[in-house]
């Protein structure tokens, strides 16, 4: 209720303050860009806003990042279209920002900018073999079953071992190995790109690892999740009961254990040396308590562990291994710069933080990294490349953060995952947008953002990029590809058949 009146509040300053049409450009349609463009359309009446991204199709992550079996999560592209659709927006795709059109020139072009486009690298870890073959950001595998033309050609090695290790334990990992867990034949009703299905059809995976260096309390994966992962048909779940006990610190003893953790093709071997002492975890029990949330997930997967007996053999496994963290990723023995294996440390938590003691090795074929996505820094932005973010305050980007002389760029703004980082779900970057909001209005009632100066907006950045040979993909285009993308989905008893190339998108558009 206090957001929807702190709306209102910025519609009226907009809307009481007599000037000239504002030019507004968003670059980037995913979530954030979206919201924003849909709250600056409705907060004031003559703004013109046009919103660029680098591909042919809108609509970002919820388009190439949401889970083909999430089609309740996509309705939110309803809404976007009806924002692309007003009068006075502009959707141009194939616009790419620093080739196509450079910032300093949409700065002069526009009376403000608005950065949006989110994330398109990934975390490194950081450790010795990480460029071998055979390990892959979860962001490329998750384009790639969603169909993201930069990474239709990943594929993954899904037929040289039964056994994939995902490190970390957050949203997008379980989405990854609910992907590779799930019965094909429940994937083919849904948008999943066909080369995706019909490697996951020929996919010898039965087990996935989902290694987190904290504990099960600190898993950063919501219950939802958890719940589709582990319900999954006939699926076994294994968790160590060691790693399930929370106990108050002050019961910590000293560990002399040394551990051997072999992810090997068709089995888990555990070899134990010396005498294991449970690591008692005062944070767990504190995090429970006051984290609902938290407590909900660990409930979860306290009762999800399969009882023990023999499997079935082409029965699936999802082992949930925590404590861990890879130290080193090894050169296969029999196939030069491949993935052979994986060095791992076991960790325990100090307060929220882990710390890593012994060591202990196995083998993977397949490995996958799902320890964050970070934005990529363009010339001419100020960035801060330890955060991964554009530096900012509530929106407004600073061209000097220091604390004695803080000074902000005039009409440059930002949202999303390049303001706050990767963090939160598709519904975080409404309030997201309604705080840069909020930053764009209180500059326009104090005058640093006026439209006194007219700017060529649109026409200009639309003569520029034909100056350049730039293929523009309007809105319209868009539902071109949009309706043969159905076409073609309704001959599969599907959603759509997305077009997965650059080259397909664009020929549709020509057609």
């Amino acid at each position: 209720m206090a957001s929807f009146g702190k709306f209102r509040w910025i519609s009226r300053q907009f809307t009481t303050h007599p000037s000239a049409p504002l030019r507004i450009c968003v670059v980037g349609s995913g979530p954030a860009g979206f919201y924003t463009a849909e709250k600056i359309l409705k907060a004031h009446e003559k703004v013109e806003v046009d919103i660029i991204d680098r591909l042919p199709t809108p609509f970002g992550l919820v388009r190439s990042g949401v889970a083909p079996d999430h089609p309740e999560t996509k309705i939110v592209t309803n809404q976007f279209s009806r924002a692309a659709r007003n009068e006075r927006c502009s959707f141009f795709g194939n616009v790419c920002l620093g080739s196509s059109v450079t910032l300093p020139e949409l700065r002069e072009m526009y009376n403000a900018v608005v950065l949006a486009y989110g994330a398109e690298s990934d975390r490194s870890l950081g450790i010795p073999g990480e460029e071998l073959a055979g390990i892959y950001a979860a962001r490329e595998f998750v384009w790639w079953y969603n169909g993201h033309p930069d990474c239709r050609n990943l594929d993954p090695d899904l037929k040289s071992t039964d056994t994939a290790v995902i490190f970390g334990q957050g949203n997008v990992a379980l989405d990854v190995a609910r992907i590779l867990l799930r019965p094909t034949a429940e994937l083919a009703r849904t948008d999943i790109a066909s080369h995706a299905l019909a490697a996951l059809e020929e996919s010898s995976i039965r087990k996935v690892y989902l290694v987190g260096r904290r504990g099960p309390v600190q898993a950063a994966c919501t219950a939802k999740e958890l719940r589709e992962v582990l319900g999954i048909k006939d699926l076994r779940i294994h968790i160590q009961p060691a790693d399930l006990v929370t106990t108050p610190t002050d019961e910590v003893c000293r560990s002399d254990i040394h551990l051997l953790t072999w992810f090997h093709v068709g089995y888990l071997i555990i070899h134990w040396t010396d005498s294991l002492f449970v690591y008692m975890i005062t944070w767990a029990k504190i995090e429970m308590k006051n984290n609902r949330i938290r407590k909900r997930v660990y409930e979860l997967l306290s009762k999800a562990v399969t009882p023990a007996h023999a499997p079935h053999p082409a029965q699936r496994e999802l082992h949930f291994v925590f404590f861990r963290k890879p130290d080193k990723f090894l050169e296969s023995n029999d196939r030069s710069g491949h993935l052979g294996g994986v060095q791992l440390e076991k960790t325990i938590l100090k307060g929220k933080c882990a710390s890593y003691t012994s060591a202990c090795e196995g083998l993977a074929w397949l490995s996958l990294k799902s320890i964050g996505y970070k934005s990529i820094a363009i010339d001419d932005l100020p960035f801060d490349s330890d955060k991964g973010i554009v530096t900012n305050i509530g929106g407004r980007v600073l061209s000097d953060a220091s604390k004695d002389h803080m000074q902000y760029e005039t009409g440059l703004y930002v949202c999303g995952w390049l303001k706050r980082g990767p963090t939160g779900i598709i519904g975080t970057n409404l309030y997201c947008a309604e705080e840069t909001l909020a930053c764009i209005s209180d500059d326009v009632v104090k005058g640093v953002l006026t439209s006194n100066s007219p700017k060529p907006g649109r026409d200009g950045l639309l003569q520029l990029l034909d100056s350049r040979n730039t293929r523009v993909v309007t809105f319209d285009a868009w539902e071109k590809i949009d309706a043969e993308e159905r076409r073609r989905g309704n001959l599969k008893n599907k959603p759509r058949e997305k077009l997965t190339t650059w080259e397909e998108l664009l020929k549709v558009v020509s057609e």
